[in-house]
């Protein structure tokens, strides 16, 4: 949870780096959410037909979208990449899958252009 956190106090730092533990466990607790919301939605009965979600899930994907694009830039910024590769993303089919490996890859060693290495600074 604390990292979780960590990535919303770095609301919209793009610089820098971030681990991969900080970038996976900001994607789990986003989806443990994601989904709360979408069942208070059900329970409260706000949900739009046909769809499964509502206003609160809506609200939350809108607060959490600048913090996931600046850790996913900063995860990038770890392997020595340009937050530009996030784009990649957009070619079909391979584009996501190029990105998830580029996400589970160790960090770059020592500096790198972004920064210092966070898991020599824990």
């Amino acid at each position: 949870m604390s990292w979780y956190v960590k990535v919303l106090k770095n609301y919209a730092v793009f610089s820098g780096r971030a681990r991969r533990k900080e970038y996976w466990m900001f994607v789990l607790f986003n989806i443990i959410f994601s989904f709360v919301a979408m069942i208070l939605d059900n329970i409260i009965g706000i949900a739009i037909e046909n769809v499964g979600y509502g206003p609160i899930y809506l609200l939350y994907c809108l607060a959490v979208f600048i913090p996931g694009l600046a850790v996913s830039v900063r995860r990038l910024h770890d392997i020595g990449k340009s937050g530009w590769f996030i784009l990649i993303s957009l070619i079909p089919f391979i584009g996501p899958i190029w990105l998830l490996v580029l996400m589970c890859t160790d960090s770059e060693s020592g500096e790198n252009d972004y920064g210092t290495n966070p898991k020599e600074n824990d």
